[in-house]
């Protein structure tokens, strides 16, 4: 399983990937808003989500999506770990 860096830096990199944003994943800080900083949405969200199904093989149920879980790439990365120790 990958360590909580390696997953931070992932889901930065899709994340700018996706949503087609005009920075390098490395200017992402951990803790930035994304709603406030990069304009994410709850369409942004989707993509997201998608994006989280895709790179790392999870399956996210409906009650664990919001705009809160998914600020920061450190919540994302919260998430993220806990259904891959679920696995």
């Amino acid at each position: 399983m990958a360590d909580i860096a390696e997953t931070r830096q992932r889901i930065k990199e899709m994340i700018v990937e996706r949503l087609f944003l005009d920075v390098s994943p490395e200017e992402i800080g951990d803790e930035d808003s994304l709603p406030e900083q990069y304009n994410v949405d709850s369409v942004n969200l989707f993509e997201i989500v998608v994006g989280l199904e895709e790179v790392f093989g999870v399956s996210l149920e409906d009650e664990e999506l919001s705009v809160e879980a998914f600020s920061t790439v450190n919540k994302i990365a919260e998430v993220v770990q806990r259904k891959l120790e679920g696995q």
